[in-house]
């Protein structure tokens, strides 16, 4: 790993040595900038050329701290590393070197391995709570954790997507050491961490950026969190940049996901950013980069990033299961399973179509390996964005589950599962946050007003309660936040839960045995229609194997034929193969996975299907 140089990190507080710290502030608005210490001390900073104030002084680890500007008003050190009470508090001074890492010679897992487990550090109990669900993990089949996003944000209790505070993980969640001791322990059970990285806005309270560096920021580009970042700034670019380089070389983490890429107005900063982590972080390292992207820009596939969230493939898939149309769900309404079968197909489904804004969106994406999309049926947005934030068990057929499961487990797309969903937790995943006045009520409004598109506020199966506003959960209630937190473990007499946990445990080890050795590098030979809501899709594998994956989310059987020579891999019921060998017809709400072995011409494989 490279070595930490202090002109690395211009931004904040570097530890010189145990006595000796140097404060930098990018303030091109202040006239005058100071070092607030808790102990009283107030110490001017030097003025440097573009707007840069620095201050080197005697003081250890641990001193508290604040900047004051122009003498008026102090704030938090925007590049603070930790935080004593929160934005209210102080910054302190970290050594980012102290902590003696237990397993100094990781250095990760290849991308084509990765089933990625999303959850939320807080909800769960802190870094500590995170790190007893470890051993767990591990055994389970999955290879990599995913944090929500980490940085410090107002109050004690967020989804995180509004930090404020880009280099200091949040103080509730547990100390920097913590964080570190939990990244070292999935490390020694070989799990990669991946960190949700915010880099399009700042939340709507306790950003003191405009106060004293409007030039962060530009005034006349507006955006849903108010005015947009001002990336063309080197100042700018360096601040975000060296926040990445902060989690993949000070917390070793090894991946990166980032979020709404789309509303980042500047195509040559994730281009460089990209390259900049490539080049900085060893190049024996297995470093996974990862993005949201509503625009489905597939130039950001080719090189710099591994992956894309697929919400394509989810938002097709829910509409297939839930027979839900409101909102963003209308684009996937109409010709639900051909969308299906281009998703399995090429990856994106819009790939520069017309959406139900009258855009087009998208590129072509059919020339990217399988493992350039991340799928999921689940995640903190789509739960978490319904009105009551029910989990999906709770709003189709179990056995259409079942079916839609196995095609994200063993496709070769990269599988990403949300913290519960693989024992059905009863519990919702909702909205919450932690603000105060007019803000904390302009957040409930809000919520109530996104759902105006919604038919329904709710569609589960044990909810007897009338679907209106009035039952949309306050995301500013402690009660919200508490009822978030989901029970990972059934208890005894949950038969149901026990299936469910069961059929991930089994896919999940035909996952690492079957699919991830032949995974790199494979391609999609095509998917078809088989009848409305069932498909058949093909790849061939690295070992020149062919994997078929039959998929019906209707309830009605569909006409198809089982490929000769092939070896079957899962059925999701039973007698699925057998039926469908009997009868040609692939039975409802089923899924049938297998392999063959013999390579044939693809000709041969389409007329199979026939």
């Amino acid at each position: 790993m490279p070595s930490q140089r202090l002109d690395t990190w211009p931004h904040g507080a570097q530890l010189l040595d145990a006595e000796h710290t140097r404060f930098t502030l990018w303030a091109p608005d202040a006239t005058s900038v100071s070092v607030e210490l808790r102990n009283g001390q107030s110490l001017p900073m030097d003025p440097q050329p573009n707007g840069w104030f620095v201050r080197e002084v005697p003081c250890p680890k641990g001193t508290r701290y604040r900047f004051c500007i122009n003498g008026e008003f102090e704030v938090p050190d925007p590049a603070s590393r930790a935080q004593d009470g929160g934005l209210q508090g102080y910054s302190v001074v970290v050594d980012p070197r102290e902590y003696t890492w237990q397993t100094p010679d990781w250095k990760g897992r290849p991308w084509h391995h990765a089933v990625i487990y999303e959850l939320h550090a807080g909800v769960l109990g802190g870094y500590g709570e995170v790190a007893k669900q470890l051993p767990r993990l591990a055994a389970l089949g999955v290879t990599a954790i995913e944090l929500m996003p980490l940085a410090q944000y107002s109050g004690e209790r967020n989804w995180g997507y509004d930090g404020v505070l880009l280099y200091a993980p949040h103080d509730t969640y547990g100390s920097p050491a913590a964080l570190k001791q939990l990244i070292d322990e999935a490390h020694r059970l070989g799990l990669m961490v991946i960190v949700d990285v915010v880099y399009n806005h700042f939340g709507p309270q306790g950003n003191y950026l405009p106060a004293y560096a409007k030039a962060f920021f530009h005034e006349d580009s507006h955006t849903p969190w108010g005015a947009g970042i001002n990336y063309q700034r080197r100042e700018v670019r360096d601040f975000f940049i060296d926040n990445a380089l902060m989690w993949l070389l000070d917390y070793r983490v090894d991946g990166l996901r980032l979020d709404a890429v789309h509303a980042i107005n500047d195509a040559s900063l994730l281009h460089e950013l990209a390259q900049r982590i490539r080049q900085l972080t060893a190049p024996d390292r297995h470093v996974w980069l990862t993005v949201e992207n509503e625009f489905n820009q597939s130039f950001l596939l080719e090189k710099d990033y591994n992956a894309q969230w697929n919400d394509d493939g989810h938002n097709v898939l829910h509409v297939l299961l839930t027979g839900e149309t409101d909102a963003y769900y209308a684009e996937f309404a109409d010709n639900s399973t051909e969308k299906l079968a281009r998703c399995l197909s090429e990856g994106f489904v819009y790939q520069g179509q017309t959406n139900r804004h009258g855009t087009s969106r998208g590129e072509p994406s059919a020339h990217l390996p399988s493992h350039a999309f991340v799928l999921f049926l689940q995640n903190h947005d789509q739960i978490g964005n319904r009105a009551l934030g029910e989990r999906l068990h709770r709003l189709c057929p179990p056995q259409a589950l079942r079916a839609a499961t196995t095609l994200l487990l063993l496709s070769p797309m990269i599988p990403l599962l949300f913290m519960g969903e693989e024992s059905a937790a009863p519990e919702p995943f909702l909205f919450f946050t932690d603000y105060a006045g007019e803000l904390a009520q302009a957040v409930s409004e809000g919520r109530r007003k996104e759902f105006a598109d919604f038919s329904t506020y709710g569609s589960s199966t044990d909810n007897d309660n009338d679907n209106d506003n009035e039952q949309i959960p306050d995301p500013n209630q402690r009660s919200t936040h508490a009822r978030a937190r989901p029970s990972l473990t059934p208890a005894p007499h949950e038969t149901a839960r026990h299936d469910m946990l069961t059929l991930y445990e089994k896919l999940l080890h035909i996952r690492h045995r079957s699919i991830i050795p032949r995974l790199q590098g494979a391609h999609s030979l095509g998917a078809q229609v088989l009848a409305t809501g069932a498909v058949a899709a093909q790849w061939r594998m690295a070992d020149n194997s062919i994997l078929l994956i039959a998929l019906n989310l209707s309830a009605h059987p569909a006409p198809h034929t089982l490929a000769t020579h092939s070896q079957l891999v899962f059925e999701s019921q039973p007698n699925v193969a057998s039926h469908l060998h009997s009868h040609h017809l692939l039975e409802p709400y089923s899924a049938l996975v297998s392999l063959v072995d013999a390579p044939f011409p693809p000709s041969r494989l389409e007329s199979a299907h026939e």
